[in-house]
């Protein structure tokens, strides 16, 4: 069983930058993939970015590439979503994944992103 606990949400101007954190508790967590996805209201939850295991490989949507960086740090268990030139279209609940080896998958809470314009 992993918990995911994610923070850094809020409201920020257009233009501007927030980091998203998640905390993540229980099994290994270096053997978890992690990704983050979000839900707008109104609509589906989409894929945002994800990371493999070791931080090497990662993979965006197209609708942040350049602007958001995932990233992770296996001592600390967390994994990081730094997004940048944020836009209006971006406000969203920005829920924290992680993908076990047997496909076992968790999410967290989710952490509200409103960016103005």
């Amino acid at each position: 069983q992993v918990q995911l606990v994610e923070s850094g949400g809020g409201l920020v101007q257009a233009g501007g930058s927030l980091r998203l954190s998640c905390a993540a508790s229980g099994r290994r967590f270096s053997n978890y993939r992690m990704g983050w996805f979000r839900q707008a209201p109104g609509k589906d939850r989409e894929f945002v970015a994800r990371i493999s295991t070791t931080g090497i490989n990662t993979y965006y949507a197209d609708s942040v590439k350049g602007r958001f960086t995932i990233s992770r740090d296996n001592a600390k268990n967390t994994v990081y979503l730094q997004m940048n030139s944020l836009k209006p279209e971006d406000t969203a609940v920005y829920y924290c994944n992680g993908v076990g080896p047997s496909a076992s998958n968790y999410w967290g809470q989710g952490t509200q992103v409103t960016v103005s314009s």
